[in-house]
């Protein structure tokens, strides 16, 4: 498997370090559409090579996409810390309740044998 898995890493390396070299070309990349920067007069451009636009954009959507799922998800992580404590009260009491039963009936016997307080 660790082979496997180190085949796969070498694979997508060529084709990333194929993809780069085929899109060396630099490209300009502006805020706003040309008219809209003429009107506004905000004209903020960058000169890169593509395949940086290329890999910037393919980390900012896996990004995107994390932080969305995370916040989604929110409800059932919230749920679910709620179901465990409510367990871990559950238990506290159950085990409490078995400690009360398993006490002698007799007061002398329940005296002598009456479990420490921790």
């Amino acid at each position: 498997m660790r082979y496997l898995r180190a085949l796969l890493l070498v694979l997508l390396a060529v084709v990333l370090i194929s993809v780069a070299l085929a899109n060396r070309t630099v490209v300009g990349l502006n805020l706003l559409p040309q008219d809209l920067s003429a009107l506004l007069g905000i004209n903020w451009g960058i000169e890169m090579p593509l395949f940086l636009v290329i890999f910037a954009s393919i980390i900012a959507g896996l990004l995107i996409g994390f932080v969305w799922e995370w916040l989604r998800e929110h409800k059932y992580r919230a749920s679910a810390s709620r179901a465990s404590k409510t367990v871990t009260k559950l238990e506290r009491e159950l085990a409490a309740m078995q400690d009360a039963r398993s006490l002698p009936t007799d007061d002398v016997l329940a005296i002598l044998e009456k479990p420490k307080a921790k």
